[in-house]
């Protein structure tokens, strides 16, 4: 099967129209209140590798519902005009939801050159995610 696009081409549109931040212009951001970092991994992945400090987990397959204020699934947090900081494992996820936040009118929105994985590779802080407990 040949696609008309594939995610090579999709991930270059994206990255032609939005903002990268560099890891030590992410970094600077890590204390500013005016900036929420958003891991659009999966919960597993989270689990496994642990996250930026303080981020806020939005799992990419809810993310465009989460933003939405007419969604059932609305959060407050995307609607305080905050700069949002996205990243994913390599860059690509965050790449494409980046994009597609800022075709439906999120301003402020950004991610992370190279993802969690060059985040981790330079040694920057990481915090643990913690489980939820499933005790009754």
């Amino acid at each position: 099967m040949k696609l008309k696009l594939g995610y090579q081409e999709l991930i270059a549109q994206a990255m032609a129209q939005i903002d990268t931040l560099t890891l030590e212009q992410a970094q600077q951001l890590l204390d500013d209140s005016d900036t929420v970092f958003v891991d659009i991994r999966d919960v597993r992945e989270l689990e496994r590798e642990g996250m930026i400090p303080n981020a806020m987990h939005a799992p990419r397959g809810m993310l465009e519902f989460w933003v939405d204020p007419d969604s059932p699934y609305y959060k407050p947090v995307f609607g305080e005009g905050k700069r949002l900081l996205l990243y994913c494992g390599s860059a690509w996820r965050s790449a494409l939801a980046t994009e597609i936040l800022q075709r439906m009118g999120v301003p402020r929105v950004c991610h992370i050159e190279g993802g969690f994985s060059a985040w981790k590779k330079a040694e920057l802080p990481i915090a643990e995610k913690v489980s939820k407990s499933h005790s009754a």
